[in-house]
């Protein structure tokens, strides 16, 4: 194993949680002692292996109809390579809120994962979901709970002001629901009271226009650096629609944030390890957990957890989860 050559395949380069945690994996002191891994992007399902080979293909590939013809092209071109597939995309909530044929969607789904060895959960949620609805046989399904080097959120002190700073951080996307949480802070009352959000997409404009009447709600687009929001929020805000893990929440959990999330997907993950969970996506909920956390921000009952702590022992469980996984092939 260790002088295996493992490929890490991917189709979106684009700054977020999937290329960050490639970036984890290839960085890894510890996983560079099992195996050789490097990174390959897929234009136009197009794909040329390193000369010489490689022993494990992962993708980190999108999956649906459009592109199934060029993943099973992959399998059939390559069948003695082991491959395992990350899946970072599908959840329970994401079918229930943007498919409309199901079956055919589930048809798409087992067909795909069929032609890996092995799939990979990125939530112990998005796991369950995966099994209940008989999308693959639990013994070749794998979790791997997404991580990333914590060390600079831990190092994070915590926020010195006199306003109650709420963070929304992440694509303006309606998977986000950003939407909800700035209806519900516009109805929340204090002039010490703010709202930053920290990103951008499809939705600026109308998230813009949603929150101009109130002058307590700012905007200040995609931060290359993920620090950059942590450094300026006492709350994170995360009313996603749905979310196969949500890796901003770990981020903010580790730099001693309070953390409130919708009970959604991948985010019941983050319940166990601090989180605030709210139970459904009204506004009247929303605003309630916002009201809820300014009590206890002003009360100081907000403890954060033990970042270096648990950044060893997350770093430590997911490299050993990737090194299992990938051993067992």
């Amino acid at each position: 194993m260790s002088n295996a050559s493992i490929l890490h395949l991917t189709d979106d380069t684009t700054p977020g949680g999937v290329m960050r945690v490639i970036d984890t994996i290839l960085s890894s002191k510890h996983l560079a002692k099992t195996g050789k891994h490097q990174m390959a992007v897929v234009e136009n399902s197009k794909l040329t292996l390193p000369k010489g080979g490689v022993d494990i293909i992962v993708s980190h590939l999108a999956l649906n109809w459009r592109n199934f013809a060029a993943r099973a092209r992959l399998r059939a071109m390559h069948p003695d390579i082991p491959m395992i597939h990350v899946e970072h995309s599908y959840t329970q909530g994401f079918v229930a809120q943007k498919v409309l044929n199901k079956t055919r969607f589930f048809a798409m789904l087992r067909s795909a994962f069929s032609l890996f060895d092995r799939v990979v959960a990125v939530s112990n949620d998005q796991k369950d979901w995966l099994v209940r609805r008989d999308l693959i046989e639990a013994d070749r399904l794998s979790v791997i709970q997404s991580s990333v080097d914590l060390t600079g959120f831990e190092a994070l002190p915590k926020l010195e002001s006199d306003q109650r700073v709420f963070g929304l951080v992440g694509r303006l996307h309606e998977q986000k629901g950003f939407d909800i949480a700035i209806r519900a802070f516009r109805d929340c009352c204090g002039a010490d009271l703010r709202l930053k959000v920290f990103g951008d997409g499809p939705m600026r404009s109308e998230l813009v226009e949603l929150a101009k009447c109130d002058p307590r709600i700012t905007f200040h687009g995609h931060s290359n650096d993920p620090l950059e929001p942590m450094r300026s929020i006492d709350v994170l805000l995360m009313p996603s629609r749905w979310e196969a893990y949500g890796l901003v929440a770990r981020e903010a959990l580790s730099a001693g944030r309070m953390v409130i999330v919708a009970a959604t997907d991948g985010l019941k993950d983050h319940i166990e390890t601090g989180a605030i969970d709210v139970h459904d996506l009204s506004i009247s909920a929303w605003k309630q957990a916002i009201n809820n956390a300014v009590q206890s921000l002003d009360n100081d009952s907000h403890n954060g957890c033990n970042g270096s702590v648990q950044h060893v022992a997350e770093k430590t469980r997911f490299e050993h989860d990737w090194e299992e996984c990938l051993s067992g092939l």
